[in-house]
């Protein structure tokens, strides 16, 4: 009988910060949540309806990726699929599917800082520049 295959591959946007936490072994889980376009023809017209995902990275990858990601970067992502299940505080089961990736791809470069804005009126003259375009009037 053949082996089963768990194989996921997904291009989407973060949809928040990446949050880094670690096990009590001291193993680093970077969590991320992504957003992956999916377009549904709905009668003569093409709708894109996101679908969302939760990404756990492991280990350096992950620590790597909660230092260099942020809310809106593109990236694409290899891995499986996990199952798991838990209790919540109300005492109802609780079920979820999730991403354990073995790869994180950058698929944008980061946002450069928003230069700083340069103040108006901080010249000699209260117009910009020493001299300003007024010195010759």
């Amino acid at each position: 009988m053949p082996a089963d295959l768990n194989t996921v591959g997904l291009v989407g946007r973060l949809t928040r910060d990446p949050e880094l936490r670690y096990t009590a072994g001291g193993e680093a889980v970077c969590a991320i949540r992504l957003a992956v376009a999916a377009r549904t023809r709905i009668d003569e017209n093409w709708e894109g309806r996101p679908n969302f995902f939760d990404v756990s990275v492991f280990g350096r990858n992950g620590e790597a990726a909660a230092e260099h990601l942020t809310k809106g970067r593109r990236i694409g992502v290899a891995g499986r699929l996990a199952w798991r299940e838990w209790q919540a505080d109300d005492g109802s089961r609780r079920e979820a599917v999730q991403v354990i990736a073995s790869s994180v791809q950058y698929l944008d470069a980061p946002r450069p800082a928003e230069p700083e804005p340069t103040p108006v009126g901080t010249g000699a003259n209260g117009k910009g520049s020493p001299g300003g375009d007024d010195a010759s009037l």
